[in-house]
């Protein structure tokens, strides 16, 4: 009887030890499955993200006051690389690009790897002049004075920084791939002033959205400009 007893025992001991093995089996499988769900979910998450990230928006974060009033350091920004693939950079655009043809004050080619950020202002084929203050822009017979709003209105332009005082020629004329682009801080901004036009291969895109700071979140919009 004793004996009977002691094997049913060790029966049950047996069941009880192959159901909790069961059970810690199905908890490891659904661990298992778990982080499997998570690995497809970061893979799917990579395909979909990385083209966004690397060939259709990128970010950028303002460096410098040189688009000061409109654009302050460390904001960031939101480039977008995709629009310029089916259309060209209009006046107003603000634009960010490769800056590794641009020589510093010393004529060294030391922006390798860097980014600007300018406002377009001049267009292919047109040609700017800079008088008086204001900035004029001449195609085809026709001289228009760009009303510039988003500048403060005492504001005025010249042909120089305020750092080097370095002229730019009495006018430029743009060739069919090349664009003028000034800072909005004029006396502060280093730009085709000083060291001349952009080319459109080097154009990597134009900022249409500011994340931070997050009270300044807002689409960047093209400026209107009035016809004088």
């Amino acid at each position: 009887m004793i004996k009977s007893l002691n094997m049913h025992q060790e029966n049950t001991n047996k069941v009880a030890e192959e159901q909790n093995t069961k059970k810690e089996l199905k908890g490891i499988e659904k661990y298992l499955s778990f982080v499997l769900e998570l690995v497809k979910i970061a893979i799917i998450a990579i395909i979909i993200v990385a083209p966004i990230r690397y060939f259709l928006f990128q970010p950028f974060i303002v460096s410098g006051a040189s688009m000061s009033p409109n654009f302050a350091s460390k904001d960031y920004l939101i480039v977008d690389e995709i629009s310029y693939r089916f259309s060209t950079p209009q006046r107003g655009d603000v634009i960010v690009f490769d800056a590794s043809f641009v020589k510093d004050l010393s004529g060294k080619y030391n922006y390798l790897g860097q980014k600007f950020i300018k406002r377009v202002i001049g267009l292919p084929g047109e040609t700017v002049n800079i008088l008086d203050g204001q900035v004029e822009v001449i195609k085809d017979g026709k001289t228009v004075v760009l009303d510039e709003k988003y500048l403060p209105s005492d504001l005025k332009t010249y042909g120089y920084d305020g750092y080097t005082f370095s002229f730019m020629p009495e006018s430029v004329t743009l060739k069919s791939d090349q664009y003028f682009v000034m800072g909005d801080n004029r006396s502060g901004s280093y730009d085709s002033r000083m060291w001349g036009v952009v080319s459109k291969e080097y154009i990597i895109g134009k900022a249409f959205l500011r994340v931070l700071p997050i009270t300044n979140l807002s689409e960047i919009s093209r400026p209107v400009y009035q016809s004088n």
